[in-house]
């Protein structure tokens, strides 16, 4: 793993992913693996399948939203019942939650892209920037928690 991240090659490749077949959260938990050359198998990125277009399309959570609280919980979670490291975990992803929300108004897929077609260029365009914004943002948090312990 290294915390060594160059933020522009990040964005870029998480856009070159994200233009090239992968949706919003695969592409962020795609880009984020990389970068952070971190040993998380490909299973990772099917488990985010369901998550764009808010949930499988249901307007619901944005999925670069959703890919980037994944990385969090991969970095910060807990895997045993009880662990207290839930409370870091939230903590982190509340902030997260709060930048994109303050950043674009919301964290609802429906109205982030509210008017939009779902295939428009002007709809890819506007999710291209919460794809950087998403790496950026969960990149800054973890090598700021990491630095720290």
């Amino acid at each position: 793993m290294t915390t060594d991240i160059n933020m522009e090659q990040l964005k870029k490749d998480a856009v070159e992913i994200f233009c090239n077949g992968f949706a919003c959260s695969e592409s962020v938990i795609y880009a984020l693996r990389k970068h952070f050359q971190i040993e998380l198998s490909d299973d990772a990125i099917a488990m985010s399948s369901g998550f764009p277009w808010g949930l499988g399309g249901g307007g619901c959570l944005c999925g670069a939203a959703a890919g980037g609280t994944m990385i969090i919980g991969y970095f910060f979670g807990r895997t045993t019942p009880g662990d207290p490291k839930n409370i870091k975990c939230f903590a982190l992803t509340e902030e997260f939650h709060d930048s994109f929300k303050k950043a674009f108004g919301a964290a609802c897929c429906r109205v982030l892209t509210k008017g939009m077609e779902r295939d428009s260029q002007e709809r890819k365009n506007h999710c291209i920037k919460m794809v950087e914004f998403t790496v950026e943002k969960v990149s800054e948090i973890i090598i700021r928690e990491l630095s720290t312990t």
